[in-house]
């Protein structure tokens, strides 16, 4: 397993975490089957999304694989008026990170980040590790502290 940025950052602030690889389709990046292949509960996998608002520019959400994004729930958290995804093509320039390997651990820049409340009812949630293939298992607690993020209701 080679480490990643996401993994470098949680050793170098000594975080409690577990690196799981599992492997990859391209044909179906779905967080449903990431879940499924590490032997998770898909509440506990959140997908790491890349927005930007009216107001305060780009923005990140984690949210379970299995929900999608209130938009409406997602300005109101980031005191936007009107939230939307960014485009798939300035993903990695903008984060370092493709799709299917977004991790809110290590982007080029750190943005506001919101994750989903659900959250707090996991002992431990999985993120991606920044690369396709490799989930990161920590606290909740130990995210929202290392990356200065939030806890509100986005789904």
């Amino acid at each position: 397993m080679s480490k990643t940025n996401a993994i470098r950052i949680l050793e170098s602030h000594k975080i409690r975490f577990e690196a799981i690889s599992y492997n990859v389709d391209e044909d179906d990046l779905s967080g449903e089957t990431v879940a499924l292949k590490i032997g998770a509960n898909p509440e506990s996998v959140f997908k790491t999304l890349v927005c930007v608002g009216d107001k305060s520019g780009h923005i990140v959400f984690c949210i379970p694989v299995t929900q999608e994004l209130n938009l409406k729930k997602a300005a109101a958290a980031s005191k936007n008026k009107k939230v939307e995804m960014i485009k798939l093509k300035d993903l990695l320039p903008l984060t370092g990170y493709i799709r299917g390997g977004c991790s809110p651990i290590g982007m080029k820049k750190l943005l506001p980040t919101y994750i989903d409340e659900t959250a707090q009812l996991f002992e431990s949630i999985y993120v991606s590790a920044g690369v396709r293939g490799l989930q990161i298992k920590l606290f909740p607690e130990d995210l929202i502290k290392l990356i200065d993020a939030g806890y509100k209701d986005l789904i």
